[in-house]
């Protein structure tokens, strides 16, 4: 049996996503979830991933992502359910996942997208108190059982490259939280 040794991009080392680059480390504040704490940071969208921010919500790429260009689209409040969304955060939120959904398509061009959110722990959030969308890029032939049994993932990118091709295709034009290009 071959083996493939990756450990620079295990998720437990301190300060690097799963590509293995430096990512800014941010510990939740009192009181704010991880993703509000990002969110309000007040550091540069090229070092949190944040993508966009719109009204009420906001996308970023996950830092331990299942491909490259994995994005999630979260209310920029903090609610644990669907059903603790108002009405408003609920458009925007489905509104901001189709953006999403075609910046990643137009950046990647993969052959499929797997679109969902996991609520609760039992659901599979692994951060329950902060709900979010994910939006992953899939292809034909990336099924495979690496993640499985080897506790790896293939990215063929890096985070930041991820983060430029998803915001250069991004249909906003104006992206007045982030950094000047």
């Amino acid at each position: 049996m071959e083996r493939i040794t990756a450990g620079w991009r295990m998720a437990d080392q301190a300060g690097n996503g799963a590509d293995g680059e430096p990512t800014t480390l941010i510990q939740p504040e009192p009181g704010k979830t991880l993703f509000e704490t990002i969110e309000q940071s007040g550091l540069p969208d090229s070092q949190t991933f944040v993508i966009d921010r719109s009204g009420v919500v906001f996308a970023m790429l996950n830092i331990y992502p299942y491909t490259s260009g994995h994005v999630m689209v979260l209310p920029r409040r903090a609610v644990a359910s669907l059903a603790d969304l108002t009405d408003e955060e609920y458009r925007q939120l489905w509104s901001l996942v189709r953006v999403a959904a075609t910046a990643v398509e137009q950046a990647f061009q993969p052959h499929g997208l797997n679109i969902g959110l996991n609520q609760g722990v039992a659901g599979g959030a692994s951060q329950p108190e902060h709900l979010h969308v994910h939006v992953v890029p899939r292809w034909s032939a990336d099924t495979n059982f690496i993640t499985s049994v080897a506790d790896t993932r293939i990215l063929p990118l890096t985070l930041q490259d991820a983060w430029e091709r998803i915001r250069d295709v991004w249909p906003l034009s104006d992206h007045p939280d982030s950094d000047p290009a």
